[in-house]
């Protein structure tokens, strides 16, 4: 029976991996906004990422938003507005993009270090961390550099743009992990690796 467990685990670990790689790509069916005329539009994919990392940790969070990543080279639509194909990677959002993962995982770590014991406070402090400080700080550089625009204007115009759903998105997020947290405790990674000893 030993030797099953960890088979059985890493099972759930690849399901979930899965479910939230399908919620990412779930979030994207809403579409896209485009406002003020920027070139990258708005979506509720990036709180698919910050709950990634809430709800699975570092490891398991960044691999979710790295299936998703992978989906949308192969060329399946499961970016907002059902976008996929490698042409997404050429674009002005690749940066936001590609820095899914490091955002989540940026989230999971913090999260992890206050388990067993979720704290929302800490869990939003994660989420403007990880999935908006990071996401920024390499989707605004790329954004700029693609556009042709200064990094000035396109961190005003991000801010401008992106902060006030992004503050929204955390809160969600926040909101959400803290329940499955409390209902589900064997989704946290720490108690999954205490469970494993």
């Amino acid at each position: 029976m030993s030797r099953r467990t960890p088979r059985r685990l890493a099972a759930r670990d690849l399901a979930l991996v899965a479910t939230f790689a399908a919620l990412i790509a779930v979030l994207g069916i809403p579409g896209q906004l485009y406002v003020l005329g920027n070139a990258v539009p708005i979506t509720l994919q990036t709180l698919g990422v910050m709950l990634a990392g809430s709800v699975l940790g570092w490891r398991r969070g960044a691999l979710a938003t790295l299936v998703v990543i992978v989906l949308a080279a192969a060329g399946l639509p499961v970016l907002a507005g059902g976008r996929g194909g490698l042409s997404v990677f050429a674009g002005p959002t690749v940066g936001y993009l590609l820095a899914w993962p490091l955002g989540a995982a940026v989230t999971g770590w913090i999260v992890e270090r206050r388990l067993p014991r979720y704290s929302p406070v800490t869990g939003f402090v994660a989420n403007l961390v990880g999935g908006v400080a990071v996401v920024y700080a390499v989707g605004v550089p790329v954004q700029a550099a693609v556009t042709g625009t200064s990094n000035l204007l396109a961190i005003a115009v991000a801010s401008l743009v992106f902060l006030p759903g992004d503050l929204l998105k955390a809160l969600v997020a926040t909101t959400v992990a803290a329940g499955i947290h409390r209902g589900y405790p064997a989704v946290a990674p720490r108690r999954e690796l205490a469970a494993r000893r």
